[in-house]
């Protein structure tokens, strides 16, 4: 998926020989159904395909293409698998030459072809079908997450119960480390890339921790910073005080979807909708030179509390 992967293991004496043929295994699948960065993906094979009709797709891939759209209709459509035109636009999809930014015509002929009510995943029949012939997905914000989940329930299955998945930057934390619960730095923005500074440590056991934010993958223009998150629903780059925020979940997959959600809405709607969806999330907000963190309440409670905690369905 264009991403990178870090897998630790408390293996406690066990024989940790087949931990990775399986991680390689697992990562290939994955790959093979949700990757854009192949064209022999079935989600390749989907994006290529101007028919309405009914497409029969892996069930994993019809799974998390129903969550995301789960997460599109809880957030407005902040969260958003189709946006991959507009990030195209933007200059900020695959690797190559930085057009100039669209035009107010070529965003309106863009949006057209970009809207999660147009994207139908049927889990019984392991279908997707879309109503725009145009209509491509992306699962960058979703699919490394159920990544991560995937290897941690086979390790799990494996008979390796405490171990730290990390598939391209989402967290899944089962167990405890090797001293403790696994300890996770929430990073604070605009630190310089060789030396990261951590703005609070989590200590997490039996969940997962995601972060989106615009302080790492952006571009300058006319003294401007454009962020590569782009809110689906103008069209065009995130434009807010909101510099990053990190969510905790049962599931890595929703993680990673709702901490791009509530980036894409900011810190006022961004922190609205996690407290209306009880979301542990740390929202870091630039305040002049600096930045001041907000925790909705179930983050707070999550500070006091011990790191098993129960987490909000």
């Amino acid at each position: 998926m264009g991403t990178t992967w870090r897998v630790t293991v408390v293996h406690e004496g066990r024989d940790p020989a087949p931990i990775l043929p399986m991680i390689e295994a697992e990562l290939a699948q994955i790959d093979r159904e949700m990757s854009t960065w192949r064209d022999d993906s079935a989600i390749s094979e989907f994006n290529r395909r101007t028919e309405t009709s009914a497409f029969p797709a892996p069930a994993a891939l019809v799974e998390v293409v129903a969550q995301a759209r789960d997460v599109s209709e809880r957030s407005g459509g902040a969260f958003d698998v189709t946006v991959s035109p507009l990030v195209d636009a933007w200059g900020f999809g695959r690797p190559g030459p930085v057009a100039a930014p669209p035009t107010d015509e070529q965003l309106a002929a863009l949006r057209a072809q970009v809207g999660w009510q147009s994207l139908h995943a049927d889990r019984e029949a392991a279908t997707l079908r879309k109503d725009q012939p145009a209509l491509t997905i992306t699962l960058s914000a979703i699919a490394p997450g159920y990544a991560a989940d995937v290897l941690s329930d086979r390790l799990v299955a494996l008979g390796f119960p405490r171990h730290l998945v990390d598939v391209g930057g989402e967290f899944r934390a089962r167990g405890d480390g090797p001293e403790g619960p696994w300890r996770l730095g929430i990073e604070r923005p605009d630190g310089p890339t060789d030396e990261r500074v951590v703005q609070e440590v989590v200590p997490l056991r039996d969940a997962a921790l995601a972060t989106s934010g615009d302080y790492r993958n952006y571009r300058e223009q006319a003294g401007r910073r454009i962020s590569h998150t782009i809110d689906p629903r103008s069209g065009r780059p995130i434009d807010h005080k909101l510099a990053s925020v990190t969510v905790i979940h049962r599931t890595a997959a929703l993680a990673d979807a709702y901490a791009t959600a509530l980036n894409v809405l900011g810190p006022e709607d961004g922190f609205a909708l996690a407290e209306r969806e009880a979301l542990p999330a740390l929202f870091l907000v630039r305040e002049g030179d600096g930045f001041a963190a907000r925790a909705t309440a179930a983050f707070a409670a999550l500070r006091g509390a011990p790191p098993s905690a129960t987490l909000s369905p």
